[in-house]
């Protein structure tokens, strides 16, 4: 498996969900992320990390409520928002970075 900075990297956009499995609004965040994967294909990659498993990752990432979104492309970080976030926005938001 590819290491996060990797992913991160890539020069397409990386949608980061920083997720914890006791997290109510981190479940609904599960098919918004499964339906704008699949209208969006492989223009962007979408990536879950548990921050109880990760807790290095998200303590980098100064991530301190969940679910928290990072859309990455090319190691740097392009947008973030912590809470549920609609797909119609996620998708606008992707678009922006795909080229």
């Amino acid at each position: 498996m590819d290491s996060f900075e990797t992913v991160i990297n890539s020069d397409k956009p990386v949608l980061v969900d920083f997720f914890a499995t006791w997290c109510g609004p981190c479940k609904m965040m599960a098919p918004i992320l499964k339906d704008v994967k699949d209208k969006m294909g492989d223009d962007v990659k979408v990536l879950k990390i548990d921050v109880d498993k990760n807790q290095r990752l998200a303590a980098q990432f100064n991530v301190q409520g969940v679910p928290t979104l990072i859309v990455f492309k090319h190691g740097q970080v392009k947008w973030r928002q912590s809470g549920v976030v609609q797909a119609k926005q996620l998708q606008q938001i992707l678009k922006e970075h795909v080229a």
